[in-house]
């Protein structure tokens, strides 16, 4: 797959139930969140964003640890819209874009997005291939660990911006990063 010649870049982060207790499996986490950024593949600018809260059926109740981590409140996704139209209005926001690459910070992005089409017996939204920008970043910039995105900010130079474990934010945080990923900057090496 080539990733240097895309007309744009979709950069997605999705947020989800989650707990720290083992009070239910990772095969039954739901979004919650839905953020979505498409940047300008020549000049790397945003053009749009989308931002949803989901409505979670399987664990409708946020563990605490889960409103602690991303911010996201039991009010927040009690007054979203559920899986379906959710999807609905990501697509009507996404098909207004043609030739796009998928970007996520890692694989969990695009397989939340995969377990929970299953679930909700809804089809795959995103007509693109996935890109991991997570292992690309460490590829262009020839760091042999795989950073997390706060460490790639880090290693960047770059501040982080909103709330970390939000999907907007760290959305954007992302395409703050995608010069370092597509290998048109490099991070400074300590001598």
């Amino acid at each position: 797959m080539s990733i240097g010649n895309h007309k744009n870049y979709l950069i997605i982060d999705v947020e989800a139930t989650c707990c720290h207790d083992d009070a239910f499996p990772t095969t039954e986490m739901e979004m919650i969140e839905i953020g979505a950024v498409m940047v300008c593949g020549e000049t790397l600018d945003k053009l749009s964003e989308f931002c949803t809260f989901i409505k979670p059926v399987r664990h409708p109740n946020l563990t605490q640890f889960c409103t602690e981590l991303t911010t996201i409140t039991q009010e927040d996704v009690d007054a979203a819209p559920n899986y379906q139209e959710a999807i609905k209005q990501l697509k009507v926001w996404l098909y207004q874009f043609e030739d796009f690459l998928f970007c996520s910070w890692g694989d969990y992005d695009k397989a939340q997005f995969m377990q929970d089409c299953g679930l909700h017996k809804v089809p795959y939204p995103i007509p693109a291939p996935h890109l991991n920008i997570k292992k690309q970043f460490s590829k262009a910039q020839r760091v042999r660990k795989r950073q997390g995105m706060n460490d790639a900010l880090k290693l960047a130079g770059i501040p982080l911006e909103g709330t970390h474990h939000r999907g907007i934010d760290d959305a954007n945080n992302m395409v703050k990063l995608m010069p370092f990923v597509l290998g048109r900057k490099f991070i400074s090496r300590q001598k």
